[in-house]
Order: C-alpha cells, then sequence, then structure tokens
C-alpha cells in the first residue's frame, strides 16, 4: 500500500525520517523545506573558528531522496491533512509529519535559508571574533561550552569567559563527567563564571567586535572585545492550524503519545525540537524519533497498527567536544550513567563532527565535498 507522506522541515529528524521512508517504503514523500542546503548545525561552532572547514557542513538536498521530492518553500500552515504553502500552493498528505524544529541564535544556527549567505556570515564573524583579545559567551550549556573549546583550540592564547546564571555546569549529568568536565576547561584556560548574570546587555549585537565592560549580578565585571549568545531556543509551531494548535503546550511544543503521534491524531507525527518530551533538544534524540516514526507510518501503509514506541531515557546522554582532540562524553546503560573517556568523545564526534555521517544520508560521501 502506498500513501503519500509531508514531512514538514528538513532538519536532522525531518530528513531523516524523508530518507528512512523514501528508501524503505513505496511512500510518495514529500519534504517540505525552505533551505537551499541542510546545515548541520552540530558543526557550525567549529565552521566559525575555521572558515575553510565551513563547507562541510551544509549537504544539498538534491542527493536525499530517490523517489520523493523536495518542495523548497516555507509552510504557511499545517493541518492534520496536509500543508499549505507560503505561496498558496497545497501539499494533501495521508500522513503529515511536524518537524519544524527550532531557531538558536547565531552562530549555532545561522537564521537564513541561502548556504552561500550562512557561509559568508560565517567567515564574516570569524573575521571579527580573530581580532578579539577577550571573549564572552552568556550560557554555559553544551553549546557555549562547545563555542568556548573550539575557540581554544584555534587560538589558545585568547581569553574566554562563560557567564551562566546555574550554580554548576551541566546540572543533571554524573558527577564524573561534570569533574572531567571542568578540570578540561581549566586546562584550556576558560574561566566559568557561575550563579550569575550580566546586569545589562553589552553595547554590540552578538559577533560583532566591540571593547566593554559590563557588570554582573553578583557585583562583578567581565570585560570582553566581542560576546556570543549561547542560549535561547525557540521551538517553531506557530504554523499549526487550529486543528493541530489544541496539542500545542503553553511553551508551543507539541504533546506526543508514545508512538510519537501528535495527541489527538492517528496519521499526524511530531519529532525533533518541537516535541514536548521530557529531554534535551538534540539532534541525536531527533534522528531516534525518526526511526520510531519511520518504522510506523510503514506499518500504517501495510494496514497494520504501529508498535514502535519512544521513551526519553531516564540517563542523559551527551557527546561534547572541547575542539578537535577534547571533550566529554556520557551514555546510559544498564548500570546508570556511563562516562566517556576523551578518546572516545574524539573517535566518535569530536574529530569530523559526525559530517561523514550526513554526506552519507545525502548521497556526497563519495563526491570531493559536501557542498
Amino acid at each position: 500500500m502506498s500513501g503519500i507522506v509531508a514531512v514538514i522541515g528538513g532538519g536532522y529528524a525531518g530528513a531523516s525520517l524523508a530518507k528512512a521512508l523514501d528508501t524503505e517504503t513505496d511512500a510518495e514523500v514529500v519534504l517540505v523545506e525552505p533551505k537551499d542546503a541542510f546545515e548541520h548545525a552540530a558543526g557550525s561552532l567549529r565552521a566559525l573558528v575555521r572558515p575553510d572547514w565551513a563547507p562541510n557542513i551544509f549537504f544539498r538536498y538534491d542527493g536525499l531522496l530517490r523517489r520523493g521530492r523536495v518542495v523548497r518553500e516555507r509552510a504557511a500552515s499545517v493541518d492534520a491533512r496536509g500543508v499549505t504553502l507560503a505561496s498558496g500552493a497545497r501539499v494533501d498528505a495521508d500522513y503529515v509529519v511536524l518537524a519544524t524544529g527550532s531557531t538558536y541564535p547565531r552562530p549555532a544556527k545561522s537564521g537564513v535559508d541561502s548556504a552561500d549567505e550562512a557561509l559568508a556570515r560565517l567567515r564574516e564573524t570569524h573575521e571579527e571574533l580573530a581580532g578579539a583579545d577577550q571573549v564572552l559567551i552568556t550560557g554555559a550549556g553544551p553549546v557555549g561550552l562547545e563555542l568556548a573549546g573550539e575557540i581554544k583550540a584555534v587560538w589558545p592564547e585568547k581569553g574566554v569567559t562563560i557567564v551562566d546564571p546555574a550554580g554548576e555546569v551541566m546540572p543533571g549529568f554524573a558527577p564524573e563527567l561534570r569533574a572531567d568536565l571542568l578540570a578540561q576547561l581549566a586546562a584550556l584556560g576558560v574561566e566559568l563564571r557561575l550563579g550569575t548574570v550580566l546586569a545589562e546587555e553589552p553595547p554590540a549585537e552578538p559577533g560583532r567586535a566591540k571593547t566593554f565592560t559590563v557588570a554582573t549580578a553578583d557585583g562583578g565585571e567581565v570585560s570582553a572585545d566581542i560576546w556570543f549568545r549561547a542560549h535561547g531556543v525557540r521551538v517553531e509551531t506557530g504554523i499549526l492550524a487550529d486543528d493541530l494548535a489544541a496539542a500545542r503546550t503553553q511553551q508551543g511544543r507539541i504533546r506526543v503519545d508514545e508512538h510519537l503521534r501528535v495527541d489527538g491524531h492517528e496519521r499526524v507525527y511530531a519529532i525533533g525540537d518541537v516535541t514536548d518530551l521530557d529531554e534535551a533538544k538534540m539532534a541525536g534524540y531527533a534522528m531516534q524519533h525518526a526511526e520510531v516514526v519511520a518504522k510506523n507510518i510503514a506499518a500504517a501503509l501495510n494496514g497494520e497498527a504501529p508498535t514502535a514506541t519512544y521513551r526519553p531515557s531516564p540517563v542523559p546522554a551527551v557527546l561534547l567536544p572541547l575542539g578537535p582532540d577534547a571533550g566529554v562524553g556520557q551514555f546510559p546503560s544498564p548500570d546508570g550513567p556511563m562516562i566517556l573517556p576523551v578518546e572516545t568523545v574524539v573517535q566518535y564526534k569530536a574529530a569530523d563532527l559526525f559530517t561523514g555521517r550526513f554526506a552519507e544520508l545525502f548521497g556526497t560521501a563519495d563526491t570531493a565535498g559536501a557542498f
């Protein structure tokens, strides 16, 4: 049995799902995505400090689908029966998958639809950063920490300060991981200012060089020549029509059941950052969501009930590089958190930030470059 599956959003979750359905089922897959290339956000921080490497994080959608099609348009409204595009065109579907993802401050996500423009912005910000002696990062989550590590890997002489209101770094993770992380940050010379916030925003936009000194809420102050915001994720669910909007939480996320179906709907799924699942919003989890939904839609196409389920792990997982040769990691195991040695983190992620995996997904593994 065949059917039309509309996947709204071509990020980690959406691209993975579209590929799986296109390869493993007879479904007609329509991927709606305004960008001209997939942007591998997990590599964007290295792309900032190494602009020669930056093209490796962009992958054209041309080689993603074998039988399906990519509609390069922005979705204006999504309902349980399909999607209305910004142009006014309509894609009706038997199954709808919401994979619209989230926005995040640059440079972690570019916020633009053109890969050429995103590359130009990365190179422009690189020039601003290259001339700065002191760097301030607000936010000590994985993005802020990874950015600090990438900066130190290229410019070990630069001063890097991270400010965060939390009293400890990476709360919720095993004490051994946090101790290892603190030791590595200290060895890199990264200064952590925890338990406080800036009294006011610096007098320059993030990513623009301008020397400044700002006070912190604890009575101190911090001086820098450039700053970056590493917090402020916002999910993209404002395009839901009335029949789906009822499944939105107050935070804008979408309630799903154990099969990742949208609350109250048999043929509408949600995956990735937009879900209200109690877990960090990470690419690895999003791609696991895609695997589950691919199985459930494949079953439905065969006239069977969905059986694949997804439940967040009570033990959080992370692979957090601090440049290409350092980092920390934690995976769940039957005995609780399993702390990964630096060598394993480097082998699995830090060395190439999974660019090889996405080259295979997008069919560019045998070509000269991803972009």
